[in-house]
């Protein structure tokens, strides 16, 4: 098989490995086990502070155990929790570095690997640590907790008895061994990921108070224009069915003040029903991204919410939002979060131009569009009960978000529920 060098600490040939060996599946699948590991223990309070010199080997039986890679978090006061693949370094037995983590954004300068020469003898414990969790699945274990009475093995490393996370095909599984891990998850917002009292106490409010001032700062503009030409559909069909609250838009010759004072009328009464409309809610889209852009708007995201987006993001699994917001105010609000900007985490965005959340159909659609192999490789997240049967429907998996403030379920529901996305 050919051969490659690899660069020593000091940038020194330092010895030959397998190219076949470094550019296959293994190194990549297993950086990402590593960094996957370090959150779980952390989270089940098993490691703390930075992940500095956290290593794994690459197992590849074709590979000889000496001349095989292992994968080290490099030293960068990074917390465990937030390691990414990225981040490690692949290091064979001799100290020599073949590939290198990713520099970090804010810095210029290469990463550096300190003081890992002697690598064969001074991260055995860390080596020993993450190669036993690989073989947990054998111990039929079943609780979370870590036994508080640790032992030190015959390898230097404590012997857990009840864990319930542990590796197989390189993957974490949790409870159930056979369910494999979702190839899109797809979110809901409100009560799902952000506190349903964040849109009724924050957003809505704003759009209602600010609705006149957005209109008369922007009538003439085309994109206000274009939300005027839906508002003025979305009316006239409701004076149709009689819809509370909806008034007559008089035409543009009647003046700007009067068509405004009707649009805000009109406005203020759909906020207050909830409506799930695309010409409401496009309209305060633009009225948020003016809030956004001064700095009187900043998104709301449960505590959970960005460790598990970055978690599936580092196990290549795609992020979509659904909601019933444009996709304007999605993009929005996890663009500027009380946790920073959270798109770099997601894939795509869902409105309501896709279909009503409560309707089957519109679930079909998405599935299709994600590219799935079957709609049973999406999971589907929301607070809402017949949104869950629509999808459920529509053959997607799905669980029930469980917030403070949301509302109460049918008794018997049938689905699963989960009150963190850290549960899944």
């Amino acid at each position: 098989m050919a051969s490659s060098p690899v660069v020593a600490l000091n940038g020194a040939m330092a010895g030959r490995a397998s190219r076949g060996y470094l550019e296959s599946k293994a190194p990549t699948k297993t950086r990402i086990l590593t960094s996957e590991l370090c959150r779980r223990f952390c989270t089940l309070g098993w490691a703390s502070s930075s992940g500095g010199s956290i290593a794994v080997e690459v197992r590849r039986d074709s590979i000889p155990r000496s001349n095989r890679l292992i994968a080290m978090g490099r030293r960068s006061g990074v917390r465990k929790e937030r390691i990414m693949p990225e981040y490690m370094y692949g290091l064979p037995a001799n100290g020599s570095i073949p590939p290198l983590p990713s520099p970090k954004p804010y810095s210029s300068k290469p990463p550096r690997c300190m003081s890992c020469l002697p690598f064969s003898t001074k991260a055995q414990g860390y080596l020993f640590l993450f190669n036993d969790a690989l073989e947990l699945q054998h111990l039929g274990p079943n609780n979370l907790t870590p036994n508080p009475g640790l032992q030190q093995t015959g390898k230097g490393v404590a012997n857990y008895a009840n864990i319930s996370t542990y590796v197989k095909a390189g993957a974490l599984y949790s409870d159930n061994p056979t369910d494999p891990l979702p190839r899109c998850v797809v979110l809901d917002i409100e009560g799902t990921t952000t506190p349903i009292s964040f849109v009724t106490d924050v957003l809505f409010p704003y759009a209602r108070d600010n609705v006149g001032r957005h209109l008369s700062a922007t009538f003439e503009t085309p994109e206000t224009r274009d939300d005027i030409k839906l508002l003025r559909s979305q009316v006239e069909d409701d004076l149709k069915q009689g819809v509370q609250g909806a008034v007559p838009i008089p035409a543009d010759e009647a003046g700007n003040e009067q068509v405004m004072a009707a649009l805000v009328a009109n406005v203020e009464a759909m906020i207050k029903a909830d409506r799930k409309i695309t010409a409401l809610k496009q309209l305060q889209g633009h009225i948020w991204q003016t809030g956004f852009e001064n700095n009187e708007l900043e998104g709301v995201v449960f505590e959970d919410v960005p460790k598990a987006l970055m978690n599936w993001h580092s196990l290549g699994i795609k992020v979509y939002i659904y909601s019933s917001g444009s996709r304007l105010a999605q993009r929005l609000i996890f663009g500027k979060t009380n946790y920073g900007d959270l798109r770099k985490y997601l894939c795509g965005f869902f409105d309501t131009n896709v279909g009503n959340k409560k309707e089957t159909q519109s679930y079909i659609e998405i599935s299709e569009s994600l590219g799935v192999n079957k709609p049973s490789d999406v999971l589907f997240l929301t607070d809402v009960y017949q949104e869950a049967v629509a999808a459920k429907d529509a053959g997607l998996e799905v669980l029930i978000s469980v917030r403070p403030g949301n509302g109460p379920l049918p008794e018997n529901h049938g689905f699963k529920t989960v009150s963190s996305f850290l549960e899944i």
